[in-house]
């Protein structure tokens, strides 16, 4: 085709399954049916994107009409586009300990009761569950000749629990999500721990904010390395400006024993075989023993910025692929979790989270926890509640002065550019030695 340097396509068909309880009724449940391609061509200076819905593959003269078609929608750049060299290697998909399309959504329907059910409690004035499920399968081709194709399953649950006593109204909120196969068998303990959680909290104190030290349980030490950082280091960010880490590759941000990781390829819920651009996917070490090491990117922003590896593509279905992180975690240390506590000596125990906002450019980030402990001698004593970290990224990574030694991850989801990808965080235990904590108690 005339003008037109490079082209791909990514074809994705699969059904979702979803079943929704709110206080013992099933409010919805069904599957649904998708066929979805992206089709882009890189002209002279930009991509010509072609999306389409309820795609049927073409054959022949009509294929051609199709790149003809993404090419006239051609964005002119400022810059060339230019396409960094990449491998095109599949990774298998982990197997299934059982397939979720070997299971009815009668069955499915009753399971997610009982786990629904199981969040009962007389103080307990609310209660809902959702199971979604999503099966995919990828087909990949390119005009340098590179295809492939892979099916994968991922499904999950969430139950929340809301407890009320004389107007203080207290949430407890559950997930589980797997690429390993069904997973609502024998999970009822989830359910009731959701509704313990949201008792707790009524008697919960409220936090006191300032400056102290802070141990960070594993899902918030989790957030903070996804948001703070796993964000700051998007190619995408770095190319444009938009990140506080750009600039800093083989600078110190950060203790010896602090090392950040995205990868791809470990059998997480951000698991990807390869990525939305056909290319290999690996692990990426962001910060290595302090030091910026690297960027996630796609094939455009390593030709432009560098400084990584390419593989970090990622696009639901139908749509354009994002420079996307997958499993993002701070590797395990030495320390017991004995230890952190011990060192900390009075500070709090952060635990959980319930979301919050970052800034890459200006390095700032602020998460709200899900409660707390006051930590008095090295030991965690009372709950606390409506307790929150922030401050800057920066002198956050300075201070982190210990890591666990056991790494737990997290699942979820992601967005960025209107797109929602499924994502895993972690990591171990970590200790801050000077923590901005806020809170609504009183002194």
């Amino acid at each position: 085709m005339p003008g037109s340097r490079y082209y791909d396509l990514r074809h994705v068909t699969g059904q979702i399954t979803h079943i929704d309880i709110d206080n013992g009724v099933i409010e919805s449940a069904g599957t649904s049916f998708f066929s979805k391609v992206v089709i882009r061509v890189l002209g002279t200076h930009g991509w010509g994107v072609l999306q389409i819905d309820n795609y049927v593959p073409p054959a022949g003269k009509k294929f051609a009409e199709l790149l003809e078609s993404a090419a006239r929608l051609a964005q002119i750049t400022e810059e060339p586009v230019s396409l960094a060299d990449a491998s095109h290697t599949v990774l298998p998909i982990p197997p299934v300990q059982e397939d979720c399309r070997d299971i009815s959504i009668e069955e499915k329907s009753v399971l997610l009761a009982e786990i629904e059910r199981a969040a009962t409690h007389p103080r307990v004035v609310s209660r809902r569950a959702s199971y979604l499920e999503r099966i995919e399968n990828v087909r990949f081709s390119d005009s340098s000749g590179n295809e492939y194709g892979y099916g994968i399953c991922r499904s999950g649950f969430t139950v929340m629990a809301v407890a009320s006593h004389e107007g203080n109204v207290q949430m407890g909120y559950e997930r589980e999500h797997s690429i390993h196969g069904f997973n609502l068998r024998h999970r009822q303990e989830t359910g009731k721990k959701a509704a313990e959680t949201a008792v707790a909290l009524l008697d919960a104190e409220l936090a006191k904010g300032g400056k102290m030290r802070a141990v960070l349980d594993p899902e918030l030490a989790g957030v903070f390395a996804h948001e703070a950082v796993g964000h700051a280091s998007e190619g995408d960010l770095i190319q444009e400006g938009n990140s506080i880490l750009g600039g800093l590759t083989g600078k110190t941000i950060g203790s010896k024993n602090l090392t950040i990781v995205d990868d791809p390829a470990v059998h997480e819920f951000g698991f990807e075989p390869v990525d939305a651009e056909g290319v290999a996917v690996s692990r990426t070490e962001i910060i290595k023993n302090g030091v910026v090491n690297a960027f996630l990117h796609d094939r455009e922003t390593l030709a432009s910025v560098g400084s990584g590896l390419a593989g970090h593509a990622r696009a639901m279905p139908g749509e354009p692929p994002l420079v996307r992180m997958s499993n993002t975690f701070i590797e395990a240390g030495d320390a017991t979790t004995d230890e952190i506590f011990a060192e900390c000596k009075n500070g709090i125990f952060l635990v959980g989270s319930r979301g919050g906002q970052v800034d890459p450019g200006r390095g700032i980030f602020q998460f709200n926890a899900e409660y707390g402990f006051l930590i008095e001698q090295g030991e965690h004593t009372r709950m606390v509640r409506d307790v929150s970290l922030s401050g800057e990224i920066l002198s956050t990574l300075h201070g982190i002065v210990l890591c666990g030694n056991k790494r737990k991850m997290y699942p979820g989801y992601c967005g960025k550019g209107g797109q929602s990808v499924p994502v895993s965080d972690g990591a171990p235990h970590i200790l801050l030695a000077e923590a901005v904590v806020g809170g609504n108690g009183m002194d």
